[in-house]
């Protein structure tokens, strides 16, 4: 089988968390101090050697297909001002063997649709999935981590980390078995389940390789939870024909889809930064608490 090449990022969703902040713009441009949350997660498949950045769009989406296209404007208006080191940063954002693919998710029928709607580009290869408002914070990247397990186990891998049983009904979850270190062989995979009926607290957190035969599975079942055409309803179905494996990932969550998440992510990210993060280190210390 070959290597993860291609990744798909589904961004139609809407956003109504973050409202009237995505009210006109995506919420995947929601930065973190200076970089949009979806630049992270194109940075982390870069660091993976994917090259090919599918990404699934709806309506009122452009400005990501405007970030990661060339800015004459701005590029001129900042060589003009001798803005040299930003204007170096502007072009080479992401390398220049990195291609960016955008394709139109007519409707919002569920994660399973988006990633479906992949499978022109996509073809017979194994491709990552990653959810931009899943910001994974690894050494190395997660995504890495992700596809050195897959050139090793030529399968299906989950990203996972355990959450509060109370959690269980905003996720997918897997039973699982231990197979290696921090690996686990999936033998069943339930959406969103009640936490008395939850087979395990493993969730599943926004990372996916998956085979190109999910797309048959993809195609084939019934809408799901919320009338959907759920991701976790394709795994589940694979899992009568391939092996799927659940990694625990070395790295940190923080979940950007919601406030609080993103609030974390923030402060972490913003005290980390080369340019403020002494001087907010220090401010965040004034505060006191």
């Amino acid at each position: 089988m070959k290597k993860v090449r291609k990744a798909v990022f589904p961004v139609a969703g809407m956003g109504t968390r973050f409202l009237p902040a995505t009210k006109a713009s995506p919420k995947e441009m929601l930065p973190i101090v200076d970089k949009p949350l979806i630049q992270y997660a194109v940075e982390e498949a870069v660091a993976a050697g994917i090259t090919d950045m599918v990404f699934v769009t709806g309506r009122s989406k452009r400005a990501i297909e405007d970030h990661f296209d060339k800015a004459y404007e701005l590029e001129s208006e900042l060589a003009a001002r001798g803005k040299d080191e930003m204007l170096e940063f502007v072009r080479n954002m992401i390398p220049k063997n990195i291609n960016c693919i955008y394709i139109r998710q007519a409707e919002a029928l569920g994660l399973g649709h988006a990633v479906l709607c992949a499978k022109p580009v996509i073809g017979d290869e194994p491709f990552a999935v990653l959810l931009a408002d899943d910001l994974l914070d690894g050494k190395p990247p997660v995504m890495k981590q992700m596809t050195d397990t897959f050139d090793y186990y030529r399968c299906s891998v989950l990203g996972v980390q355990d959450v509060p049983r109370a959690d269980t009904k905003s996720y997918g979850i897997v039973d699982a078995r231990p197979v290696a270190d921090r690996l686990e062989q999936v033998n069943a995979i339930v959406e969103k389940p009640k936490p008395e009926e939850a087979p395990s607290t493993l969730a599943v957190v926004g990372r996916y390789i998956l085979t190109p035969r999910i797309f048959h599975h993809l195609e084939n079942i019934k809408p799901g939870s919320g009338g959907e055409i759920q991701l976790t309803d394709g795994i589940a179905s694979l899992l009568s024909e391939e092996q799927v494996l659940a990694y625990r990932y070395d790295g940190t969550r923080y979940d950007c889809g919601s406030k609080l998440g993103y609030l974390q992510a923030t402060v972490v990210f913003g005290q980390r930064h080369h340019e403020v993060g002494p001087a907010f280190s220090d401010y965040l210390k004034t505060l006191g608490g």
